[in-house]
């Protein structure tokens, strides 16, 4: 793809932004097209699915925050001159062609897209058959915003191919991919893993823990235990698991209280085995996959640990790598615990619901990377970018 002036990237989403104010009848009966063939009882889905006036306000908002936002391509990383003369510059450069591939979610339409282009990469839209009317009726818009800035079409890219085709696309892509993004559930991740022959960046498994320490402060930990479990089911974010220390002052009566409120926000609680002689009504789970298991459902699972060094131990064993909370007024455990817990994002007494690129100030985001190479958490702008080394030279040679 072409090097792209900045000016010509905000013109173009200048002009996505009254395309989609234009366009908004059309986009929800695109929406209500998809709805009325979706099966509601997945909750998770369904959710991620729709599309209404708040949610393209959303999508016009980050069209425009994205174009208030420093180009990232061609910034200097490093600039060193050698003894032998040699200038060697370091800058971020394009990363070429991405491929997104979403579930539900026609959101994703818009902000992998704005991301991508105004990165200077071109950016191929895989989203689920869910959504097809909603991605095609988006599409169309972002091919308008081109066209009317003299830019070919093909900068962004809609693929309409069932989980066949994609398998072969994936195995011998008929174009170059720099780039293979999978946003979405454990088994979409291990289908493009297992058929990719170019990189992946793994994004957006959950099942995320919170440790309540044994000085934790309980009115605090009940309200941040809700917010991450209950205010959005279908997010990457949310929480699934609790690890209760046993040290806990009052802990039968806490352990209790706790499944109570949940119990009554509507959350199916199971426990560990070793709990279930403290709440003989409680539900337990059979083996240890559920450990592993990300819901997207009002589900949690509540564990017992003795101390932190087994809740890290079990966090690090289980989790996604996304997001995990400590809940404590001891600086020294937090610290201890935020340094050793392998994950994206890393809390101190609070929700985990803010592991989002626009409540993290990254702005818009591509994915929430657990990847530890190229980049972890939310992938914003930024951090859409390579680099490249640019050595100027007069005549040098290697003796």
């Amino acid at each position: 793809m072409q090097l792209i002036s900045t000016e010509q990237k905000n013109n173009v989403l200048n002009s996505m932004a009254n395309i989609l104010e234009e366009n908004r009848s059309k986009i929800l009966l695109a929406n209500k097209k998809d709805l009325s063939l979706f099966d509601p009882s997945d909750r998770a889905l369904y959710d991620r699915l729709i599309v209404d006036n708040h949610k393209i306000d959303e999508m016009i908002k980050s069209i425009l925050d994205v174009k208030t936002q420093d180009d990232p391509v061609g910034k200097i990383i490093s600039h060193i001159k050698l003894e032998n003369g040699l200038i060697i510059e370091n800058r971020t450069a394009p990363f070429g062609t991405i491929m997104i591939i979403y579930e539900s979610r026609p959101d994703v339409t818009i902000e992998a897209a704005v991301l991508a282009f105004k990165a200077n990469s071109k950016i191929i839209l895989k989203g689920g058959k869910e959504a097809s009317h909603s991605n095609e009726a988006l599409v169309q818009c972002w091919h308008k915003a081109l066209k009317a800035n003299n830019l070919p079409k093909d900068c962004i890219e809609l693929l309409k191919l069932n989980r066949e085709e994609t398998q072969q696309f994936l195995k011998n892509p008929p174009i170059k991919i720099d780039l293979v993004v999978p946003r979405g559930g454990e088994k979409l991740i291990d289908f493009v893993k297992e058929n990719s022959k170019c990189a992946v960046l793994v994004s957006g498994r959950g099942n995320n823990f919170l440790y309540v320490h044994s000085n934790a402060d309980w009115n605090k930990a009940i309200p941040i235990i809700l917010n991450s479990k209950t205010q959005k089911i279908s997010a990457c974010n949310a929480l699934d698991k609790i690890l209760l220390d046993k040290n806990l002052p009052e802990f039968d009566t806490k352990l209790k209280e706790l499944r109570e409120i949940l119990m009554s926000n509507g959350v199916e609680v199971a426990l560990s085995k070793s709990l279930t002689s403290l709440v003989p009504s409680g539900n337990t789970f059979a083996n240890e996959t559920t450990w592993y298991e990300e819901f997207l459902a009002m589900k949690i699972v509540i564990g017992a640990v003795e101390d932190i060094h087994q809740a890290v131990s079990m966090i690090n064993t289980y989790s996604g790598g996304h997001s995990s909370c400590i809940i404590t007024e001891n600086t020294d455990a937090a610290s201890q615990f935020m340094n050793q817990v392998d994950s994206a994002a890393v809390y101190l007494n609070a929700s985990t619901r803010f592991t989002d690129g626009g409540q993290m100030g990254v702005g818009a985001e591509l994915a929430i990377s657990t990847d530890k190479l190229h980049h972890r958490g939310p992938l914003g702008l930024a951090q859409l970018v390579t680099n490249k080394y640019y050595v100027f030279g007069n005549g040098q040679i290697r003796s």
